[in-house]
């Protein structure tokens, strides 16, 4: 009997896959990573900041660019994990620290640390020389300072903006109120961040004047028509990127800003313009911040 057990055990230990090779959990719900991880906000992203090896069908290493306010557990729990399973090398850094807070520090500072952080990755990857950056909101908007202005064109292949505050945010028109009332040296105070992505700020203007999308890399933006930050939605266009809409031959879903990244229809669209895939893009309800 004991010969049999041994190789029949074998088997069945073959059959089972390991730890190292157990698909990461994939989020669902903005708000639930929000409540999940009130108490761990550092903790990377499943799937992201691990050793990892690139193979020939994901030649490169991906960097996720978080938002305003939004530490990269929060913002990319569903982008991260579905990637590393698809085999990506993922990468999830932090940026712009004030008062504990990321993403609230100038953007030319942030774009400084983005620069680093990219260097950081390459260095993990001998001989590979470029990145592919996928960005969420001022994630999005960011990276573009890095591309223009700090030599990142020569390190990116690809800049994914999703929810990018490309042109600024007039927030439903808030930002008239702030005019009104002389309050942007006073958000400036706060945040330079948020202050530096009001519509018309002279950062921005900086930033998209001559070419929008310089250099030999590809642009692509992906919106919500449902965006309650960056508004109006369709200002996150940008000349010479590929434009598209989560609601798209999809009514169902109602991702709007922090949900979106959390839209299994666009992790899939995000994984195919990476690697050129085809997988096919799921149609169903999503509810907005994840409530549902």
């Amino acid at each position: 009997m004991r010969r049999f057990v041994l190789p029949l055990a074998a088997a069945i230990l073959l059959c089972v896959p390991s730890a190292a090779h157990a698909a990461h959990p994939v989020g669902t719900s903005f708000l639930r990573e929000v409540v999940d991880h009130l108490d761990d906000p550092w903790t990377p992203p499943p799937g992201a900041n691990v050793p990892c090896t690139l193979k020939p069908e994901h030649p490169r290493p991906v960097v996720l660019v978080h938002g305003t306010f939004e530490a990269p557990v929060i913002n990319w729990s569903g982008l991260a994990p579905y990637l590393a399973n698809e085999g990506f090398c993922v990468y999830a850094p932090r940026y712009g620290m004030r008062s504990g807070i990321p993403g609230l520090a100038d953007i030319r500072r942030s774009a400084g640390e983005l620069s680093s952080a990219v260097d950081a990755v390459l260095a993990q990857h001998p001989g590979v020389t470029k990145v592919d950056l996928v960005g969420h909101s001022q994630g999005g908007m960011m990276p573009r300072w890095y591309l223009k202005s700090l030599g990142g064109t020569a390190k990116v292949n690809r800049l994914i903006g999703i929810a990018p505050s490309s042109h600024g945010t007039t927030v439903f028109g808030l930002s008239n109120l702030v005019d009104l009332l002389r309050l942007r040296p006073a958000v400036a105070l706060v945040s330079p961040a948020i202050q530096q992505q009001i519509r018309g700020s002279s950062l921005l203007r900086e930033l998209n004047a001559g070419d929008e999308t310089p250099g030999d890399v590809q642009y692509d933006v992906i919106a919500s028509k449902y965006d309650e930050v960056v508004t109006p939605y369709g200002s996150q266009r940008l000349d010479g990127a590929s434009w598209w809409v989560v609601q798209q031959g999809c009514a169902a879903d109602l991702s709007e800003h922090a949900q979106i990244t959390y839209s299994p229809r666009l992790l899939a669209k995000v994984a195919n313009l990476l690697d050129g895939g085809t997988r096919p893009l799921p149609c169903r309800y999503v509810a907005p911040i994840g409530l549902g």
